[in-house]
C-alpha cells in the first residue's frame, strides 16, 4: 500500500486505505483476526528487553494495530494515539481516571450522557474529585466556574438527548488559559463530520458500539488524544488492563471501512425526517442542530461537516398513555436503547430528574429518534400511524 502524503486525501479514501498492509497480510484485503494472549520471544535476549512489536494480547495485536491506524488518520495529525476499550462507558471511566486524582475538580457539561454523570458522581466522588455541572450554552462565562484545582472540562456536541450544542473552540480557549484540559464525547458525529481534536479538544472519546460498528452487534470503545495526553491516556490504559476482544476489533475496523458510506446516508435521512417532522402538527419543536432554526445551528455550521441520524422532538401535551400507545403502534421505529445502527429507534425521555445546573422543562412529552437506513418515505408513513394513533388515544 502507498501510505505516502496520506493528510492530502480526502477522509474517504483514508478510511478505506489505513491500516492495510496487504504485503503483511499474504495478500488478503482485510487483516486476519488474532486471537492470542501469550507472545513467544525467539530468544532470552528478546525476553528480557521485552523486544518485538507485539509483547502480550492485552497490549495489542496486528488487527488492533489496524484499527488504530486507520481511526489516527480520520482524526487528523493531531492525534497521537488511540487507545481501545470495551465499551463506550468504559472509554468515558478510564479517560477521566487516566487523567484526574484524589483533590481535583471537573467542570462537566449539564446534558452530557447520563452514564457519565453516573460515574462523575458515583466513582470520581468516592474518589474524592468534585464535580461541578455547567450550562451547555455558557460560552466564555464558564471561567467564573474554574478553580484552582480545575484539571478537566468535560464536554459533549451535541448532547445525545436533549441537543444543546456547546461552543467547544470557546471553551477550550478558556480551559487552556486556566490550565485545564478539554474532554469530549465524540460519539454523536464521530471525527468523519467533527474533527474535535483540531478545535482545541485534548481526548476525543467515542462509544464506537455506535456509528463506528454501524450494525448493532459490538460494544467498543475509543480514546483518541493529543501528543501532550497520550501518554497520560496510553498509562491509564496499561495500568487499568482494559482491552477490547479481537473479534469485536475486527468489527469495528470493518465499519469503520464503510463509515462514510452509512454516516452520509443517516445524515441525508436525518435532516429529510427532522424538516418533515417540524412541520408536523403533533410536534412543538425538533432537536436537531442541523436545522437552520436550531439554537446551535450557527456552531453546528462553523465545526461539524454533517450531522448523524439522531435527534429528538418535543409533543405537544399529551398524556403517557397516548404517547405509549404511538410508540406501541410503530413498526418500523424499534424501541431500544443505544442507536448508530442501521435500524431507526424512538424511545422516551425525561432529563428533568438528573440536571442539576439548567432546567429541563421542553413543554411537553419528548421522544429520541434513531433515523437508520431504512427508506424514509417507509419511516414517514410509520410515524404518521403513530401519529393517528396517540390523536385516538387522547
Amino acid at each position: 500500500m502507498d501510505s505516502s502524503h496520506p493528510q492530502e486525501q480526502h477522509a474517504e479514501t483514508r478510511l478505506v486505505t489505513s491500516g492495510r498492509d496487504t504485503k503483511a497480510q499474504k495478500g488478503f484485503v482485510n487483516p486476519p483476526v488474532f486471537h492470542g494472549s501469550t507472545v513467544l520471544y525467539p530468544t532470552a535476549e528478546d525476553l528480557h528487553a521485552h523486544r518485538g512489536e507485539f509483547t502480550y494480547g492485552r497490549h495489542g495485536s496486528p488487527t488492533t494495530k489496524a484499527f488504530q491506524e486507520t481511526l489516527m488518520a480520520l482524526e487528523g495529525p493531531q492525534c497521537a494515539g488511540v487507545g481501545i476499550v470495551p465499551s463506550g462507558l468504559s472509554a468515558i471511566s478510564t479517560t477521566l481516571l487516566s487523567v484526574l486524582k484524589t483533590g481535583d475538580h471537573i467542570l462537566v457539561v449539564d446534558n452530557i450522557y447520563r452514564p457519565s454523570r453516573n460515574f462523575c458522581n458515583g466513582m470520581l466522588a468516592r474518589y474524592g474529585v468534585e464535580t461541578t455541572y455547567f450550562d451547555p450554552l455558557i460560552g466564555a462565562g464558564i471561567d467564573k466556574l474554574f478553580k484552582p484545582n480545575t484539571r478537566a472540562v468535560l464536554v459533549e456536541a451535541p448532547g445525545s438527548q436533549s441537543f444543546e450544542m456547546p461552543d467547544i473552540r470557546v471553551i477550550a480557549a478558556v480551559a487552556h488559559a486556566r490550565g485545564a484540559l478539554v474532554i469530549d464525547d465524540n460519539t454523536w458525529a464521530t471525527p468523519l463530520y467533527h474533527r474535535s481534536l483540531e478545535q482545541g479538544v485534548d481526548i476525543s472519546m467515542q462509544a464506537a458500539t455506535k456509528y463506528i460498528g454501524g450494525h448493532s452487534d459490538i460494544m467498543f470503545g475509543t480514546i483518541s488524544a493529543n501528543a501532550k495526553t497520550w501518554p497520560t491516556v496510553a498509562e491509564g490504559i496499561r495500568l487499568l488492563g482494559v482491552c477490547a476482544g479481537p473479534d469485536d476489533v475486527f468489527l469495528a475496523l470493518r465499519g469503520l471501512r464503510t463509515l462514510s458510506v452509512r454516516l452520509a446516508q443517516h445524515h441525508r435521512s436525518g435532516l429529510d425526517m427532522a424538516r418533515w417532522l417540524a412541520a408536523r402538527p403533533e410536534v412543538a419543536r425538533v432537536l436537531h442542530p442541523g436545522l437552520e432554526t436550531d439554537p446551535g445551528h450557527a456552531i453546528w455550521k462553523r465545526d461539524f461537516t454533517g450531522a448523524s441520524g439522531l435527534f429528538s422532538i418535543v409533543l405537544k401535551p399529551a398524556p403517557q398513555k397516548a404517547v405509549d400507545t404511538m410508540l406501541n403502534t410503530l413498526k418500523l421505529f424499534g424501541m431500544g436503547f443505544s442507536w448508530g445502527g442501521f435500524e431507526s429507534l424512538a424511545i422516551p425521555f425525561d432529563c428533568d430528574a438528573y440536571r442539576t445546573a439548567t432546567k429541563w422543562s421542553p413543554g411537553g412529552p419528548t421522544l429520541r429518534l434513531h433515523i437508520g437506513l431504512e427508506s424514509t418515505d417507509d419511516l414517514k408513513a410509520d410515524l404518521d400511524r403513530g401519529f393517528a394513533a396517540l390523536k385516538a388515544a387522547m
